[in-house]
């Protein structure tokens, strides 16, 4: 039998490798182990697309390698998500998430998601590409009290604070929380335009939820 160590270094390469079966593979023999689900997303399939993009930046991989690497480590996902802790809350807050209007990377959007969703958080995922308004007018209908923003693109980046001000406009501003969150977004970012906060990881993605919704 392989170790905790052997097995996050397979999940790893095989999404830099785009190897969707073996990533399927070696996620269910790390379940069948007994590991925790968690560590096989955080040390296996992040690291493996942090590897990839990496190599995107470096213009190694392209973007048709970089969707491949997204489809073994969603193969990886859909395997370890049953065995993630589920958290059970009474009540049951609502989220609206989205990758900024002018973006189309979903990737760590979609990681936040699943990670909300194991926490309790009832999700309303608008995708990719998402019109500014759209994000307010959900989260009225919606009666949401959390919006998460991502962006990869410096360009589409001025849409997070619009959307600040789209809220403060309707006077949602004090009932709705804003994250924000992607590759060249900042905690300094995040102050300038009145974010409520930002985080770098999904894990801390929940931390802060929680800690925003004042939620034990």
């Amino acid at each position: 039998m392989s170790t905790k160590e052997e097995l996050l270094k397979r999940l790893s390469e095989g999404v830099l490798e785009m190897e969707e079966d073996d990533v399927a593979e070696a996620a269910q023999e790390y379940i069948d182990a007994g590991y925790p689900a968690l560590d096989a997303i955080n040390l296996g399939l992040i690291d493996g697309m942090n590897q990839a993009s990496e190599l995107f930046e470096e213009e190694e991989y392209f973007v048709t390698d970089l969707l491949l690497c997204s489809d073994a480590m969603y193969a990886g996902i859909n395997v370890l998500r049953p065995y993630l802790p589920e958290e059970k809350n009474d009540v049951k807050h609502k989220c609206v998430i989205g990758v900024v209007e002018g973006d189309t990377h979903d990737i760590g959007k979609n990681l936040v998601k699943i990670m909300l969703e194991t926490a309790g958080f009832e999700m309303i995922d608008l995708g990719r590409d998402v019109p500014l308004q759209k994000f307010v007018d959900t989260a009225k209908e919606k009666e949401a009290e959390l919006i998460c923003l991502s962006t990869l693109m410096t360009t589409t980046m001025p849409g997070m604070e619009e959307i600040i001000h789209l809220l403060e406009k309707e006077g949602l501003r004090d009932k709705v929380k804003v994250m924000i969150g992607g590759g060249p977004v900042s905690q300094n970012y995040a102050d300038k335009i009145g974010a409520d906060g930002y985080s770098t990881t999904a894990v801390e993605a929940v931390k802060l939820a929680k800690r925003l919704l004042a939620i034990a």
